[in-house]
């Protein structure tokens, strides 16, 4: 299924009066209106290959139907997400849920949909059909120096398909730690982590990175081997310059101060990226933006304000955004298009922050007007604004609206079936 540039067109054509009119009051009130634009224009979020299914629970999964039955399907679905919103360039794959069977036919056919490949994620957190050791009691982590070899391993065979289909960066998520009190020795199990990770950190291509994720709790429940951005950033500062932290905005307990998290480790030069979704209870994999608009805000305002010599830099390179996301009740590709548009707004808000005032607050003790400032940028609408940077890339003015009016999950199911399940989940 794909989009064609004359539908976006005929789309564009028909809304474009009432776009013109909101813009030129955007630009009427926004100084720094083209500048933002532009910055929007190369802000690219990757969408990862397990987030185009219905996602599920512990207690059931229902499927929607026409969802991507192999690796092909799924690349096409992510080029019509970013036919429709041009901020999509990326897919990052998940082994061995995404094996490429032919790299160079798959990288071919991602090409074809102006797509690369971002961050691929390993998997030790199930254990897969005909491994010899099982995962129960960890991976990196476990007492049997076998199932962390099975680990390491598993991680550097991920490396090489990343290294075939061009990607730089690995991101690795631990499931490891424990339920109860009494049942691993802490100190062993960070030791054999870290054992575990400079092995599979000695097998990075000069110019790759690792993302350390980190998870406060599940699926254990008293402990995790990697369970902060503390922890994580132990591990990073031990492997060493290619090691970052990788921040994922559900895995933190609630009422965690996540921008300050940022903040510093902005500081450190070891913020590696985000995984990007929303939650109002724990790790509730929500549409990015939907629950807690005004931390996400705050989230981009320290990147914003914290960008320095050490660390990356806005736009097609640098950090690793991408969300991570699990839609369960909604379509999953209307759902990734109402999150890319979040942060697009939310970006696009946060580059608005006088930063000079905002300084010049902070330093005077000006409490009110600090929040002033803030909030002033964050009750600006940008819509407008990323709206018409999709409509210089060629993008549609409202995907969504595109989306429904194609009837393009309609169509899917058509071509694909009622029953159709995506792969790997």
């Amino acid at each position: 299924m794909s989009i064609s540039k004359n539908d976006i067109e005929g789309f564009n054509g028909k809304n474009s009066s009432q776009h013109q009119l909101k813009l030129a009051y955007a630009l009427s009130t926004i100084e720094q209106s083209e500048e933002v634009i532009n910055k929007l224009i190369d802000f690219q979020i990757a969408i990862p290959s397990w987030a185009l299914g219905t996602g599920g629970t512990r207690f059931g999964r229902f499927a929607g139907g026409g969802e991507p039955r192999s690796l092909e399907e799924k690349i096409a679905d992510v080029g019509l997400l970013h036919a429709l919103n041009q901020s999509s360039g990326a897919i990052s794959l998940h082994i061995p849920w995404d094996i490429p069977q032919n790299p160079g036919a798959i990288k071919a056919l991602a090409g074809q949909y102006g797509l690369k490949f971002d961050a691929v994620n390993s998997n030790t957190f199930q254990d897969q059909p005909n491994q010899e050791f099982s995962y129960k009691f960890g991976s990196l982590q476990h007492v049997d120096r076998g199932v962390r070899k099975q680990a390491i391993e598993h991680n550097i065979e991920v490396i090489k398909h990343g290294i075939e289909l061009g990607s730089d960066a690995l991101t690795v998520w631990l499931s490891d730690g424990s339920c109860f009190p009494g049942q691993l020795n802490f100190r062993r199990a960070f030791e054999n982590t870290l054992e575990g990770l400079q092995e599979i950190y000695a097998a990075l291509p000069d110019d790759w990175k690792v993302f350390v994720e980190y998870k406060a709790f599940e699926p254990n429940f008293y402990s995790m081997t990697v369970g902060d951005w503390g922890q994580s950033l132990l591990y990073a500062s031990k492997l060493g310059d290619k090691a970052y932290t990788l921040v994922d905005l559900g895995h933190h307990l609630p009422n965690a101060n996540i921008e300050q998290i940022v903040a510093l480790l902005m500081m450190e030069g070891k913020l590696g990226g985000f995984h990007f979704n929303d939650s109002k209870y724990g790790d509730d994999d929500l549409t990015v933006g939907s629950i807690r608009p005004y931390q996400l805000f705050l989230i981009f305002n320290e990147l914003i304000s914290g960008q320095q010599d050490n660390n990356p830099p806005f736009g097609k390179k640098g950090f690793g955004w991408m969300i991570d996301a699990s839609h369960n009740v909604k379509d999953p590709l209307e759902d990734l298009l109402q999150a890319v548009e979040a942060i697009m707004i939310t970006y696009a808000q946060a580059l608005l922050v006088d930063k000079k005032k905002l300084n010049e607050a902070q330093l005077n003790n000006d409490v009110v007007l600090a929040q002033e400032i803030l909030q002033t940028a964050f009750r600006t609408d940008t819509r407008a604004l990323v709206a018409e940077a999709r409509l210089r890339t060629g993008g549609a003015l409202s995907p969504l609206g595109l989306f429904r009016e194609k009837e393009i999950r309609k169509q899917l199911i058509q071509q694909r079936g009622a029953k159709a399940i995506a792969t790997g989940l």
